[in-house]
């Protein structure tokens, strides 16, 4: 993502983010302003218009990043608390039917959401892993098979960060990874690209294996949230289903792009000689977070057999780990809030859009269910590809997910051409996953071009390849999922 140093609420005033912002309320208070048959939809209400401003407020403020987006949904949260909720100020809610507002208890519990907590427990697994050394062990133990064989080294760092990234944060992944590659680029020349295929395979494969969970990246996340909530689709898709079928997509673009590395980016030196510095802690504790670690990820696995949910699950490590002393208070500041804050963001704004009933009332002002099936699956891939190569893939998703959501909803058996809601909305989730063309796309591509090794035409040449490929290989596989009624 851009750096948020230079945001404004970074304290490193930026005109530009000044004037951005500027826009952005404008346009908010045009739109809250407005008379309400302006908007051509049957039925708006005050409260309706309302969130419509937020919404485009939120828009505007994730799309330019004026203020960080983790800002922007703490933000679109309490405006919508402070004006549209039935615990608003007095004055916006005078004249206005109780009915009509929201539900400020609502809003605020999409800070505690399970799928939050799924998040928290797989933050909680990272710092337990790296604060006992487990993962140094990890890396050093999965990659020794690998052998010296160039090709075949950077093959083992790709495969072990996509294994990494499906349960830590791609971001903590790609840092990581980056740091056992420093003894690996003193056994390689400079003048070949070796150096560059070992340092874009980390977010390349950081980007990709976050498909193959639903925690492995936040809009695998919200997707999940919305074909499971029971007032709504209600699907009941658990973490083991999601891995099932996306595992095998996950591995075989982790292949795909390795072949493409190596290719691109050749190695003048034929072998490696491969060494991981970190310290492992030799005790209780390392034990204790080993043990937790695979129950977390086996009760995740199996979670339609066991009968306790992915969400419920979660909460073993964070349990686990705070009553034996692994994980102290001050952990905690490790964990990456504002994941949290931009999914809570997304969340609520969801809520707003289908609890005020604005979402029917537009759904039922745009006849969707006249458009092509395969118009609105291509149209929301390829924006959510667009706008993900640009700003935030969560971002993108709590835009998109809520309004794709209802429109799947309305349509109802309309979608089966092309294998159903979940086509749709898991097509969002892959479309942000592989939308990594650029070094603002994800931390990852931001982390590996800061080593300064990597020029952004080079990113830009295998990260368009592996969108491409990947928006193919992702949407043919759920489109013969749907159509199998696999899901």
């Amino acid at each position: 993502m851009a750096t948020e140093k230079r945001n404004l609420l970074s304290g490193n005033f930026s005109k530009k983010n000044a004037c951005l912002f500027a826009v952005a309320v404008l346009v908010t208070i045009v739109i809250w302003n407005l008379p309400i048959t302006c908007f051509g939809i049957d039925g708006l209400t005050v409260i309706q218009q309302r969130i419509i401003a937020v919404f485009a407020l939120a828009t505007i403020l994730w799309v330019t990043e004026a203020i960080s987006p983790w800002a922007t949904s703490v933000s679109l949260i309490g405006l919508l608390l402070l004006t549209t909720s039935d615990n608003a100020f007095h004055i916006f809610r005078s004249g206005i039917d109780k009915s009509e507002l929201l539900d400020h208890s609502a809003l605020m519990a999409t800070f505690a959401d399970p799928i939050i907590i799924l998040f928290l427990g797989g933050f909680v697994l990272a710092i337990a892993a790296t604060k006992s050394g487990l993962d140094v062990l990890l890396a050093r133990t999965l990659l020794k098979p690998f052998g010296n064989k160039s090709e075949n080294v950077l093959l083992g760092f790709i495969l072990i960060t996509g294994v990494f990234s499906m349960f830590v944060s791609n971001t903590a992944t790609a840092a990581m990874m980056l740091t056992f590659l420093a003894p690996v680029f003193k056994a390689l020349p400079p003048e070949g690209k070796g150096r560059v295929a070992l340092t874009l395979s980390i977010p390349v494969a950081a980007n990709i294996g976050g498909m193959g969970t639903p925690i492995g990246t936040p809009p695998n996340a919200i997707a999940l949230k919305y074909l499971n909530a029971p007032t709504g689709l209600n699907m009941g898709i658990g973490f083991g289903q999601w891995m099932m079928y996306m595992l095998p997509l996950t591995i075989l673009l982790l292949f795909i792009g390795w072949y493409l590395l190596k290719t691109f980016f050749p190695f003048k030196k034929k072998t490696i000689e491969l060494e991981i510095e970190g310290e492992v802690q030799h005790n209780w504790r390392t034990a204790v977070v080993a043990v937790t670690f695979i129950i977390t990820v086996l009760l995740w696995i199996c979670d339609r057999w066991t009968g306790v949910g992915s969400n419920t699950v979660a909460m073993v490590p964070i349990v686990v780990f705070a009553f034996t002393g692994v994980i102290k208070a001050r952990d905690l500041e490790e964990i990456n809030w504002s994941v949290i804050w931009m999914v809570a963001g997304g969340f609520a704004l969801g809520l707003a859009l289908n609890d005020s009933g604005l979402a029917d009332n537009v759904i039922k002002s745009i006849p969707f269910g006249q458009w092509s099936p395969l118009a609105i699956l291509l149209a929301s891939g390829l924006i959510c590809y667009a706008l993900s190569n640009f700003i935030s893939n969560t971002a993108t998703a709590a835009l998109l997910v809520p309004i794709l959501a209802v429109v799947c909803k309305g349509m109802g058996n309309g979608l089966d051409s092309i294998g159903g809601t979940v086509t749709v909305l898991v097509g969002i989730a892959v479309a942000a996953s592989v939308a990594m063309t650029l070094p603002i796309s994800t931390p990852p591509n931001a982390i590996a071009h800061s080593t300064g090794l990597v020029k952004q035409n080079e990113m830009m040449k295998i990260g368009l390849a592996m969108g491409v490929i990947g928006l193919m290989l992702g949407y043919i596989l759920l489109f013969f999922l749907g159509k199998a009624h696999a899901w």
